[in-house]
């Protein structure tokens, strides 16, 4: 049942004593010990979470782990806590280099003023509590932040943004965007915006990505820009427009099987992120 999903642990305390961000990060020191001078640390990335009511657990899937391990991250999954604890929340923004909004169930229509169509499902309300929580603490400090899929729309939603909540019945079937029944990812090409960091990073102006989604990005979210649209017209990629490392995309790089594409993306977060610093 777990072959390919992995249980959501957070473990600090015990192994690390951590402290600070991307910027002027302080010293990792392991707990309880020595000082003996070690390696440069890679930047830790919190990963967030499913939660599953059913059964009262989180998960996230392998591929999102991989992806930034293989690029210098070090992968730490966050399980989905009650929003209002904002201690914890804080310390996880205080602690973490990077931040990567996974995919999964809809975003509640309730969260940018409408009513749920048929064909929308939404997420669990405790992990969309969650969810807003850490990106509303989270974006004042301005460190990396990646948005994958539902990611992308979570963003944009806390930034003020709207969703088209059903692409097959508001906006069409032109291009498949989430193949029926779930089956696999969906194929299709998107334009990329010239100028924008997506387009220097992948060096095409014009991609082939996966895809597996129904809703997307309907009126973008404040201090966020458009740098790529699917043929249909829909938004298929954001990012910030004040100078920081924010990419949201509607695909999922981390289930390219073109390694090139996978680590561009995921590359450039990381190094984002990128901070080192000496254990003493």
């Amino acid at each position: 049942m777990l072959k390919h999903w992995a249980r959501a642990v957070l473990v600090l305390g015990n192994v690390f004593l951590l402290a600070g961000g991307c910027q002027k990060a302080p010293a990792l020191v392991q707990a309880g010990g020595g000082g003996s001078p070690a390696h440069d640390r890679r930047p830790l990335i919190g990963i967030t979470s499913a939660y599953i009511p059913d059964g009262d657990y989180a998960k996230v899937h392998s591929s999102y782990t991989q992806a930034v391990k293989e690029v210098g991250g070090t992968p730490v999954i966050l399980p989905v806590i009650e929003g209002n604890d904002k201690d914890l929340v804080g310390e996880y923004v205080r602690v973490l280099d990077g931040l990567l909004l996974t995919g999964g169930d809809d975003v509640p229509p309730e969260a940018y003023g409408e009513n749920p169509l048929e064909q929308t499902k939404t997420l669990s309300p405790r992990r969309h509590r969650f969810e807003k929580a850490l990106v509303e603490a989270w974006l004042p400090t301005r460190k990396p932040i990646l948005g994958i899929c539902r990611g992308l729309q979570q963003i944009n939603v806390v930034c003020g943004g709207t969703l088209v909540q059903d692409i097959p019945t508001q906006v069409g079937t032109r291009v498949i965007h989430r193949n029926p029944g779930g089956r696999g990812d969906a194929a299709h090409r998107v334009e990329i915006e010239p100028g924008t960091t997506l387009r220097s990073l992948l060096s095409s102006a014009s991609v082939q990505v996966n895809s597996n989604h129904h809703q997307a990005v309907k009126d973008v979210g404040e201090n966020l820009k458009i740098s790529a649209r699917s043929t249909d017209g829909v938004i298929e990629a954001l990012e910030f427009t004040d100078g920081r490392f924010g990419l949201l995309v509607q695909w999922h790089p981390e289930r390219i099987t073109d390694a090139k594409h996978r680590k561009a993306i995921y590359g450039a977060f990381v190094r984002a992120c990128g901070v080192k610093v000496s254990m003493h």
